[in-house]
């Protein structure tokens, strides 16, 4: 026997160690119980082995991506206009706390994804852990909540006109005015949760991916990673629709009764209860990782499957496929992957739609919100009626055609192609822009209708004349000269003319009503009361007769049902591409080096995609601010009008160039992909990879390696 065999043999008995999965030696099952079991410390019981099983690891890893998705990309994205308003934050501010999830990420990648990663590594620990750090993070997201005192948008004392109080100027410290404490300091517990969230999350699309897909078939692998990143689609879908649904609860609901503040989710000032899905997630988490914890670092069939894997890796050659296993050997490992053309063009498109899907996630539902005065909740509402066919089906679909189709590597990336033309086509529903609502002294002047304009819509100001107007908005007129009104008391109302005023002081209503969750207002002397119009018909039968009411005027701007079919279908593309890029991701690159080469495209996706994203979406909405909150502490605070047209022109361009980026980089990946010689040099690679893994995982308990 050669020293060769010798050595093979060798390897083959000493792979049945604690770290390695029961295997057979000699062909002969050994007689103990297998190393590998479900369960928890010493508490192993056999009822609990049959779910030891890819299925259900699937099952459980599924609710981690959904939930890692409802909170991430489902809560945060719905409240961030909710929380702009409660603590005086612009759009900059929680772009960076957007961002804090992919800083973490980045930080994180590298370390949990070479040790987590290494051969006899238990995946599912890493797993377990980064779900209570999740839960953590949620819990600290929730706390400035319980660290501030009670929202005062507004208070049972009348903010009307009271003639004679003031000379109209607005003075800091004035009786007048009510003041507005800053609690913009928050945001920085609104960061730190961010991180966690993001330290918590990074295995799981690393190592959660590779612990599926080393666990099952090669041909089964597109269909287990299409459900499990199908979940991972529907979280954030189930959190818009959920998220909204708990904006309609009073932010203070176990303390302040809104009805006698007179406000309604319907009010600009209404802050819902942003803060509760985080507090029931963070609970969720703690309860996940168990059953995750539990599971194995390799399932029963993990070898066989490993030698019966064909690789697909870019210009397979035989002195390319050293294993690095050693810290020191990082640079050597990320350096074999750089020279991947396939693998690095690959990573690029990744980074680009990432910036894009991380951008829009963000701020979509504000845009949505203020081109077509929408409120909070129908905003999530439809966010989650748009994400779960689109982003779930799209997801799902794209990981059974992958399998359907029999598709190589060259062809996934043709398909990744295709997809994405399709997906930059539609971005042009973004030049659906809507005209801003008439609002006195910031977009329209007093009185529009003196000048003898037939409908709301002409009284806008020309778009022109509409920035010269906004950068000295002018709220004081002679209708309200004389009530002494404040620019921080912010209490939007809609007059029967249909037109909005900053305040019923703004426009110059002396007497407020109370009705129930409603508060009407009488004798507004800003407010035109002309003839021959239905100047009533946007009230309900309780404001009927009044000059004003505390919510917003409604839109009547036509496009919002054709914004969301092309937002469908912008969306639907994008995710048919996602899965597939995914596996032409895993097949372009060596067998041991799949989890740390997930890490490296993720650690890409981060730095040029998802990180800069929210921040660069978000300065340039605030760009298109054309009204902001006044405070005494802070200068201004919160965007409270923006323009509609420029900000629909920043998501335009935005959009419409990740899209090209994506396009230009898949086509670099398929132009330079270069596919396996040819079948007999696969066959070794394959057979010589699972020596070497089989090698790694007797040698891994011997010993940590450094």
């Amino acid at each position: 026997m050669t020293e060769t065999e010798t050595k093979n043999n060798d390897v083959e008995q000493d792979a049945a160690t604690e770290n390695a999965p029961d295997i057979v030696a000699n062909n002969e099952k050994k007689p103990e119980i297998p190393k590998y079991q479900c369960g928890w410390f010493s508490f192993r019981p056999k009822w609990l082995q049959r779910f030891m099983n890819p299925k259900w690891a699937l099952f459980w890893l599924c609710w981690a991506g959904a939930v890692q998705g409802l909170v991430i990309n489902g809560f945060i994205n719905v409240v961030i206009t909710t929380i702009e308003r409660r603590f005086g934050l612009r759009s900059t501010a929680t772009g960076l706390v957007a961002s804090g999830y992919d800083i973490a990420s980045f930080i994180c990648l590298v370390p949990v994804t070479y040790f987590g990663g290494r051969l006899g590594a238990s995946k599912p620990k890493w797993l377990g852990i980064g779900v209570i750090v999740m839960g953590i993070g949620s819990a600290v997201f929730a706390l400035p909540h319980f660290l501030v005192g009670q929202y005062r948008a507004t208070s049972a004392e009348s903010n009307v006109c009271v003639a004679g109080v003031g000379n109209g100027t607005d003075t800091c410290g004035s009786a007048a005015n009510g003041g507005s404490e800053n609690l913009s300091w928050n945001v920085w517990f609104f960061f730190v949760a961010q991180l966690l969230h993001g330290a918590g999350a990074s295995p799981l699309y690393t190592l959660g991916v590779t612990y599926i897909d080393e666990n099952v078939s090669k041909k089964m692998s597109s269909v287990y990673l299409g459900i499990y990143y199908t979940m991972a689609v529907i979280g954030p879908a189930v959190g818009y629709v959920l998220g909204g649904q708990l904006l309609l609860f009073y932010t203070d609901m176990f303390s302040v009764d809104a009805t006698e503040l007179g406000l309604t989710p319907y009010s600009k000032v209404w802050v819902g209860a942003w803060w509760c899905g985080f507090v029931i997630m963070a609970l969720f988490c703690f309860l996940l990782a168990i059953p995750i914890l539990g599971f194995p670092p390799a399932l029963p069939d993990y070898e066989k499957i490993q030698k019966e894997r064909v690789s697909e890796a870019h210009n397979l050659k035989k002195d390319e496929k050293k294993q690095f296993t050693k810290l020191r050997e990082i640079p050597k490992a990320l350096l074999a992957l750089l020279k991947n053309p396939a693998f690095f063009f690959l990573n690029l498109a990744g980074a680009s739609e990432g910036l894009v899907i991380s951008g829009f996630a963000v701020f979509l539902p504000k845009l949505i919100e203020n081109q077509f005065s929408a409120t909070a909740v129908w905003s999530a509402l439809l966010m989650g009626l748009i994400t779960v066919p689109a982003g779930g089906g799209g997801t799902f679909l794209g990981g059974y055609l992958v399998k359907k189709l029999n598709l190589s590597c060259a062809g996934i990336i043709k398909f990744c192609l295709i997809a994405t033309i399709f997906a930059a086509a539609f971005t042009v529903c973004f030049f659906l822009s809507c005209p801003n609502l008439t609002f006195a002294g910031v977009t329209s002047s007093y009185f529009p209708f003196s000048q003898g304009l037939a409908s709301n819509e002409e009284a806008i100001l020309t778009h022109e004349k509409f920035l010269e107007n906004v950068q000295n908005a002018r709220l004081e007129n002679q209708c309200n000269h004389g009530c002494g009104c404040s620019k921080e008391k912010y209490e939007p109302i809609c007059g029967a003319d249909g037109v909005m005023y900053y305040s019923p002081c703004h426009a110059g209503c002396s007497k407020e009503i109370n009705l129930e969750t409603l508060k009407v207002y009488q004798d507004c002397s800003c407010i035109q009361k002309h003839n021959g119009s239905n100047a009533n018909a946007m009230f309900n039968d309780k404001a009927a007769g009044y000059d004003a009411i505390n919510t917003s005027c409604e839109s009547k701007c036509p496009h919002l049902w054709l914004f969301s079919v092309m937002c469908f279908c912008v969306m639907f593309f994008t995710f048919l591409a996602t899965m597939p890029a995914l596996s032409a991701t895993l097949r372009c690159v060596h067998d041991d080096q799949r989890s740390f080469a997930l890490g490296i495209q993720w650690i890409k996706v981060r730095l040029l995609g998802t990180i800069p994203a929210p921040m660069v979406f978000g300065r340039m909405i605030d760009e298109s601010c054309i009204l902001w909150q006044s405070s005494c502490d802070t200068g201004h605070g919160a965007c409270l009008v923006y323009d509609n047209h420029m900000m629909s022109k920043y998501m335009l361009g935005l959009g419409l160039a990740g899209k090209i980026c994506s396009i230009v980089f898949f086509m670099a990946a398929a132009y330079f992909y270069i596919p396996p010689k040819n079948d007999e040099d696969t066959n070794g690679d394959v057979k010589e990879v699972a020596q070497v893994k089989m090698n790694g995982h007797s040698n891994n308990t011997e010993k940590e390696r450094f």
